[in-house]
């Protein structure tokens, strides 16, 4: 028997149990999520809204980016543009998931900067160290489970 897993997904649903371990409840936030990508944007989206918050899904066209992110309680970066969402996008108290990889002048950062945001937010995933490593160990759980349910 061959168990398949879903990795498109899977960061996102690793999001949203970092916002879970948060504290933060997830239903009636006001959501946004930057980036509509079928890898992490539209699943992100998607799991919020079956969590039960308001999702605002924002993408390159989105007009007055900064104020619709400033209203979020809950804030996902996931577009691939270097340290773009500024402290001042951000409402004070929001957790922020930084879903972006970027390498700038040698060095990885995330599309959210995470130096300025970080006095702003509640809660912020750093990038390195964020999400990343969390997908890695998330996909080894996922096919140990994988590969217990085929020995059954």
């Amino acid at each position: 028997m061959k168990c398949w897993i879903n990795l498109d997904a899977l960061k996102s649903l690793l999001a949203v149990q970092t916002i879970a371990h948060t504290g933060v409840e997830v239903a009636g936030k006001r959501a946004v999520v930057i980036g509509r990508s079928k890898i992490v944007g539209s699943p992100m989206s998607s799991l919020l809204m079956w969590n039960h918050a308001t999702v605002t899904t924002c993408h390159s066209k989105t007009k007055n980016l900064a104020e619709v992110c400033s209203e979020a309680d809950i804030l996902v970066a996931a577009v691939g543009k270097p340290m773009l969402v500024k402290a001042d996008w951000v409402k004070p108290g929001a957790v922020v998931i930084d879903c972006g990889i970027n390498s700038v002048d040698g060095r990885l950062v995330g599309d959210v900067d995470f130096n300025s945001v970080r006095h702003v937010a509640s809660w912020i995933t750093p990038v390195p160290g964020g999400v990343g490593p969390m997908t890695v160990a998330m996909l080894l759980q996922n096919t140990f489970e994988g590969a217990r349910q085929s020995s059954l």
